[in-house]
Parts: C-alpha cells; sequence; structure tokens
C-alpha cells in the first residue's frame, strides 16, 4: 500500500533553489520535507533522453537509499524557434568545469535564437515532470507546463535558472522579476506539485 506512515517527503534534487521552491509550494502539508542533499545520498547521473526518464532514476535512487517516499522532477524550458531546445538539456547548457552557470546558458539561449533569423516572439514552454516513488516500488507521476516567451536582456534578480529571460504568457513581469509567491502560484512546477497535492489529500484525508 502507497502512503505516507512517517510523515516524511524526501525531495529527490541537490538544488538548493529547487528545493525551496518545494518547500514554498508544499509547505501547507502536515509532511517533514527533506532534501537528499539533507541526508548526504549520492547523486545520480540523469543518463535518460526524456524528463520522465530523468525524474524516475531521481526518484527511484533516493526512495531506495532512504527508504522514503521520494519526489524528484526534471525541468526544462522548450523555445519553439530551437524545434524545443534545450529541452531535457536544459541544465547541461549552464554546465561548466566549475560548475552551473546559468548567465552561460542564457547567453548561449539568445545567440542561438539570433542566428535563426526568426522574428519575434519567441513562443517557448517551460516544462516539469514529477515522479514519486514509494519504497514498494508504486510510482506515480505528474506533469506540468506554463507557456510563454523569450525576452532580452535578462530581467530581474528572483528565481533560478532561465527565469530571467521567460515571460509567461498574460504577464509583464518575467520569472526572475516575479517573487516567489507569485511566481509559485503559475510555475510549471507549481502545476505539477498542484497534482501532487491533490493526490496526497486523496489518500491522507483526515489533514486539514
Amino acid at each position: 500500500m502507497s502512503s505516507f506512515s512517517e510523515k516524511k517527503l524526501l525531495i529527490a534534487t541537490y538544488n538548493q533553489g529547487k528545493f525551496e521552491e518545494f518547500k514554498s509550494i508544499l509547505g501547507d502539508l502536515d509532511l517533514q520535507i527533506m532534501s537528499a542533499k539533507d541526508l548526504n545520498l549520492s547523486e545520480p547521473k540523469e543518463t535518460e533522453n526524456s524528463y520522465l526518464g530523468n525524474a524516475r532514476i531521481k526518484s527511484r535512487s533516493s526512495c531506495q537509499a532512504s527508504n522514503l517516499p521520494s519526489l524528484a522532477d526534471d525541468s526544462g524550458i522548450e523555445v519553439h524557434a530551437l524545434n524545443n531546445q534545450p529541452g531535457v538539456y536544459t541544465a547541461d547548457w549552464a554546465e561548466t568545469k566549475t560548475g552551473r552557470d546559468f548567465k552561460k546558458a542564457m547567453d548561449l539561449l539568445w545567440t542561438k535564437l539570433t542566428l535563426t533569423k526568426k522574428q519575434k516572439p519567441f513562443s517557448a514552454e517551460f516544462c516539469c515532470t514529477l515522479v514519486l516513488t514509494f519504497p514498494n516500488g508504486e510510482e506515480k507521476i505528474f506533469e506540468g507546463r506554463v507557456t510563454g516567451e523569450i525576452v532580452w536582456p535578462m530581467r530581474g534578480p528572483e528565481g533560478h535558472g532561465y527565469d530571467p529571460i521567460f515571460l509567461p504568457k498574460g504577464y509583464s513581469k518575467t520569472f526572475g522579476e516575479m517573487k516567489e509567491h507569485q511566481k509559485n502560484r503559475i510555475s510549471h512546477r507549481y502545476k505539477a506539485l498542484r497534482k501532487f497535492i491533490n493526490f496526497y489529500q486523496e489518500i491522507s484525508p483526515n489533514i486539514d
């Protein structure tokens, strides 16, 4: 049986910005929320070519190591003028010898866009796939997307990743200009986590 008998949820991430986003969105649940980094778990290599595949690797690895229900996400930005790149390789574009540099990644994305000679607006989507793995091996999948466009130059100090160049549809601020509480009401990760919250409330009907 799939359950949260210990009232604990492990978030299979080593990205502090992402973990804070999870905690903010899930904060009203009666769960103790921890990260894989908190438990000093080893970080598995993401070797799949899909969001689902990579989220599954992280979720299963953390669940097996901790014996706790483990929730992992894989997310990315898909730019239509770049044939939906970088997509599942979103974080790879930021890799350097000294760690991830998302300013470098955003510069690269914009350079590639200008080389296409295509006209604005440059439509894009942020995508998120969540995989929840229970110690009994059962798995649940939740997905979320938000549409918008790529803007330049970078705008705003908030958020993380590609947030400063993503303008969600219907808004005048990029994710990088939005305060956390505003972004967390509309983001791709929020939409996926909202589905997880609904699932949790269904199997834990006595929570507030």
